[in-house]
Order: C-alpha cells, then structure tokens, then sequence
C-alpha cells in the first residue's frame, strides 16, 4: 500500500477523533439519513442504496450500523500505545465465543508519534530487546508489527487489546491459517544499515491467543525475501500462497516441508502460464503482449526458485525470466470455497484494478498436479471506475461475495458476488484514506475494517445474508499422494 498524500494532512484529519469529535465505541450510524446513491452505483443483487451517514464518517446500506472499536494512541491493556496506520486483520475464534482479531500496523522506524512506545521511545525500556525483530540500536527500532484485541459480538465490546508483534517494519497484509496463526508480512526490502540491525523483506508467524504477550519474532525466511503484501493457505495441503506488491511481482506459493509448520522450511516457487512463458498478465494499455483474456480459466504450472532471500531483491526478475507470469502490484489475497482469490491493485487496461482467482489442483504441491493442473481466471477488470478502482484488501465473506477495500482518495468497500456483478457496501466520506484489512467475525455478524490514515478499526454489525458456504475447511493435512 502506497501513500499519495502526506501523513500530517492525515494526522490532522485523525486529530478531530482524539479531540473527543467521535466517541470511541460509539455507536455513529444509528440513524443513517437520506439515501445518495450515485447514478449507476448500485449494482448487482448487494444491499441497496448507501444512506448518507450524518456524522459524516461512513455511508452504508439501510439496517447497517458501524462502532468505533480503537484508535491510534489509546493505552492497551499492556501498557503500550495503540499503533497507528492498522492494515490487514483476520479473524479467530476465540474462548467462550469471543472473537480474536489479530491486526497488522504499516509503520516504518521513523514514525515514532504512531508507534506502541510514544513519541520519544520512552516505553521502549519495558520490552527487553530480544521481543523486538529490530531493536535498531535503542534510537530506530522497528514500529511495525501487529496487536491483538478480544472482542465480544453479542456486547459489541473490546475486552482486551495488547502488542503481539514488534520489531518489524511496514507490517501491511497477510493471511489466517487454519492452524490458527497469523502470517504477518513486511513490505519493505530494507537492508541492516545504519541504526537498523536486521535485514527485512519476511513474513512473521502470530498466534492467535487471548493471552497478552510479544511472540517471538522468528522470520520465516524460506518463504522468500521479497516486497510481501498479503497471504492465503490452502487448508488440505498447507500450501501457502503469495501476493508481491510490485508493478511487476510475481505470485509465489510456499511448499511447506511439515504442513502447518512454516519455520521448518519448505521450497518457494513463482506461477507460471502453461505454455506462455513470461506472460504479462497487466493488460496495461501500450503494452505489446498478448491480453489476459477475462473470465477463461488457464492452466498453470509452477517454477521453483532459487536464491530466496535474494540479498539484491531479484526475486521478481529471475522468476519472469524463467517463465513466470508477470502482476501489477499484487495485493490482497484469501482463500475460501476452495478458491485463492487475489487483487492486482493498477492492473488492467485503466491501471484501475484487477482480481484473479486461482482455483488448485486436486493434487496440489505433488507430482501429479500435471495430471490435472491447477487454473488461473482474470475474474474481474472492469476498467470502470464507478464499479472499480484499485482494489487492495479482500476477503471471502461468510455468504459467499468477495468484499473488497479500495485504495484511492475516494475509496469504498465493495461486494462482488460469485457471478462476478459488483455492488457498493461502504463508502469512507469522512478521510481521504483506504479502507484495510475487511474481514468478519467467526460467527458472521460482523464485520471489521480499518481506515488506515485516520488510525481507525471499526465493527460494522446489520442484516447480513445468511452463510452459503464455510470459508475455512478443518485442517487435515494431505499430499494427495
């Protein structure tokens, strides 16, 4: 996720909230006013209209309401401050129904006013350096990382809310597991120069708990050093897939050696077409390649890599001059109904976004998958962007529509449905900043999001459909041997 306007214009933006203008856990669209669909907004089956808010924050369909559930600069339970800049979030299924959120924070060292330890550090001397990734010699230590909070649906309350991570830099996406953890990902290839004491570009594992504490910040290097975004786990196998969010990544999976146990190693590998070396899948208009063509599912094959934590950052290069499939900044990214879906943010013709979906092969990650190989489909490119301008963070909801975050100055949160027909579900008029991390409560009930530069998660609870399908299969491992 990239930055188009500065972080002090956000910073006073987000000001208003800590000013007392907007309560914390306040419930702010009760009463949602008169309906303002723009002309042609309201498409496919969706949820009606979006109704002006009148505290002027977020537009939503009638019966929908939405809470603030924590700000940047709160004191945790732990002592810590909230973080700011919240990214992606999955949720868990926690003790006595509660729900586990374990969330990511985009922040770079330098960003002090927006960390857990305050704008001086001066709570740094309460973790012992071991807790942190990069202690960056006690002067620029590592800010990003993710926090966890417990949260009651039937209450609409946060119970607990603590620092789970710390240590990393530009925590922005990742992915659930079905073991229960979350694979958090750093978007930076920043080496261990100056203050800094590590060399960054991996992904962290955080169990999800309901237990106060730091984990260990164990890279899990195997899985490749690159400019990751986000992650999604096919559950029988333990497979890992990968987004890269670069104008010109690459999508890698992740073999693991032992499933469900991602530090003991496995191989990377980058997606290639069948019979299309190094197909640009961009569709950018000038572009003089052959188009990804919509809606026609490709066979795929997979082209193992070397040098994984690739000290030059080539990663990318090296696999497109193998054979794999070049994306335009490969983003959110989520596994349901066995499907991996995934968002290419400035794909497509207008740069205005593109979401693939990748469907396995029954004999996944094993030497059968030839037999009957894995499919990639271009879902969605609208090249509109009254339906859909540069996608970012997704999930597979509990009723089977896609909910997508936009990432632009004007963003929403919008439905798509298995068909592929796109609807409005939110619509952020309060800050000219994404929507990250949507995601929704093992139960269903609600669903969380974040405002990113305004430093906001909300809970957002109404007349959601009923569940179609189950998103998450119990996790058996299986080669298909």
């Amino acid at each position: 996720m990239q930055d188009p306007i500065s972080r002090r214009y956000f910073l006073q933006l987000a000001g208003k909230i800590s000013a007392g203008f907007f309560g914390l856990q306040a419930v702010a669209s009760s009463a949602l006013a008169a309906e303002s669909p723009a002309p042609g907004q309201v498409l496919g089956r969706g949820y009606g209209a979006l109704r002006t808010d009148p505290k002027g924050i977020l537009n939503l369909p009638k019966g929908f309401s939405y809470r603030i559930i924590s700000q940047h600069g709160t004191v945790m339970d732990d002592g810590f401050f909230v973080p700011g800049k919240p990214d992606g979030m999955a949720t868990f299924l926690g003790p006595e129904g509660k729900t586990i959120i374990v969330r990511n924070h985009e922040l770079s060292p330098e960003m002090n006013d927006l960390g857990a330890f305050g704008e001086k550090l001066e709570l740094l001397r309460a973790v012992p350096k071991s807790a942190l990734y990069d202690f960056g010699g006690g002067k620029l230590p590592g800010l990003g990382g993710t926090t966890t909070l417990v949260y009651d649906t039937k209450t609409h309350t946060v119970e607990k809310e603590f620092l789970s991570l710390a240590g990393t830099i530009r925590n922005c996406a990742g992915g659930p597991t079905p073991w229960n953890t979350w694979i958090t990902c750093e978007e930076t290839v920043l080496k261990n120069v100056g203050d800094l004491e590590q060399t960054h570009g991996y992904n962290f594992e955080v169990p999800a708990s309901h237990i106060p504490q730091l984990y260990d910040p164990v890279p899990l290097k195997a899985m490749g050093r690159f400019q990751h975004e986000a992650v999604a786990v096919e559950p029988n196998s333990g497979i890992v897939y990968q987004t890269e969010d670069r104008h010109d990544g690459v999508i890698y999976r992740f073999l693991p050696k032992v499933p469900g146990k991602l530090h003991k190693g496995g191989k990377l590998q980058a997606l290639a077409i069948r019979d299309r070396k190094s197909f640009d899948t961009r569709n950018w208009a000038g572009l003089k390649t052959e188009r990804f063509p919509k809606n026609l599912p490709l066979p795929v094959m997979w082209i193992d890599v070397e040098d994984v934590e690739s000290p030059d950052d080539q990663l990318r290069y090296q696999s497109f001059e193998a054979g794999a499939a070049r994306f335009a900044r490969g983003e959110g990214m989520w596994y349901g109904n066995e499907e991996v879906f995934f968002a290419c943010t400035n794909g497509g013709i207008r740069k205005q976004g593109q979401i693939f979906r990748y469907v396995p092969s029954p004999y996944e990650g094993t030497s059968r998958e030839g037999e009957r190989p894995a499919t990639l489909e271009l879902f969605i490119e609208p090249n509109r962007s009254r339906l859909l301008e540069n996608c970012d963070n997704l999930t597979v909801s509990p009723f089977g529509d896609l909910m997508v975050c936009e990432d632009n100055l004007n963003p929403r949160i919008l439905g798509v449905t298995p068909s592929g027909e796109i609807y409005p579900f939110a619509h952020n008029i309060g800050f000219m900043s994404e929507f990250a991390g949507v995601c929704f409560s093992p139960d269903g009930s609600t669903m969380f999001v974040n405002i990113q530069h305004a430093n906001l998660t909300f809970a957002i609870t109404g007349p959601f459909r009923r569940p179609e399908a189950q998103a998450w299969q119990t996790f058996k491992p299986s080669r298909n041997k």
